[in-house]
C-alpha cells in the first residue's frame, strides 16, 4: 500500500472514531484541552494567533477564538483561496460577525469585512487541525496540504499546535517530505511538547 493510501485509511479510521463521540462529550473535552492551550507560555507570549474554526466532528475551537480575542490577541483565521489553491489569512475581531459558512461549510472570514494579512510574517503562534498525530508531532490533515503551503510561505517559524482528543493520537503516520510536525500535541490527558526533529 502506498502512502497515500495508508494515509487515507488512517484518516477514515480516525475520523469514524471521532465522529462516535456524543456531541456533548466532544464539547465537554474540547473545552479542557483548549484551556491547556491557553496556558502554553507560547500562547501567553504571543501576540499574533493563527487559528481556525471547526466543523464536523473536530475538536469545537470557536471558544478558543473567542479567548484569544478577549485576550487582547491579533486574531487570524484561514479562508481556503480556490484559484491558487493556498490559505489566505485575515484578521477577525468578531466572531459573530467576521465569519460565514464558506467552502465545504466551514466557516471563514467575510472579505468584505476584515483585513487580509498580505505578507504573513508576523504569526507567533498556529492552532494547527488535523485528523490524527503522534507524540512525537507528526500531523496527517485532510490530504489537501493546505497548512504545508502556508507554513512552507512563512518566514520564520511560530510555535505551531495541535490540540486533539486522546483518540486522534497513533502511533505512526507515514510522512512525506512536505508534511510539517507540529512542536506541541495538547489532548485530554497530557500535553506534550514534540521532537523539532523536521525544521
Amino acid at each position: 500500500m502506498n502512502i497515500q493510501a495508508r494515509k487515507q485509511t488512517l484518516r477514515q479510521r480516525i475520523i469514524a472514531a471521532r465522529e462516535n463521540l456524543a456531541a456533548s462529550e466532544r464539547l465537554r473535552l474540547s473545552n479542557v484541552i483548549l484551556r491547556s492551550v491557553s496556558g502554553l507560555p507560547a500562547y501567553r507570549q504571543a501576540a499574533t494567533v493563527l487559528g481556525y474554526l471547526n466543523f464536523g466532528a473536530e475538536l469545537a475551537t470557536e471558544t478558543w477564538v473567542e479567548q484569544a480575542l478577549s485576550d487582547g490577541k491579533r486574531v487570524l483565521l484561514p479562508r481556503v483561496n480556490k484559484a491558487s489553491k493556498h490559505l489566505d489569512l485575515y484578521q477577525i475581531n468578531d466572531l459573530q460577525r467576521d465569519v460565514a459558512p464558506g467552502l465545504w461549510g466551514i466557516r471563514e472570514p467575510l472579505i468584505e469585512r476584515c483585513i487580509k494579512e498580505e505578507v504573513p510574517g508576523t504569526i507567533d503562534f498556529v492552532l494547527l487541525p488535523g485528523v490524527a498525530f503522534t507524540r512525537n508531532g507528526k500531523r496527517l490533515g485532510y490530504g489537501g496540504g493546505f497548512y504545508d503551503r502556508l507554513l512552507a510561505r512563512l518566514p520564520h517559524r511560530p510555535a505551531l499546535v495541535a490540540a486533539a482528543f486522546g483518540l486522534q493520537v497513533v502511533a505512526d503516520i507515514p510522512l512525506e517530505d512536505t508534511d510539517r510536525a507540529v512542536e506541541w500535541l495538547v489532548t485530554e490527558n497530557e500535553i506534550l511538547r514534540c521532537n523539532r526533529e523536521r525544521e
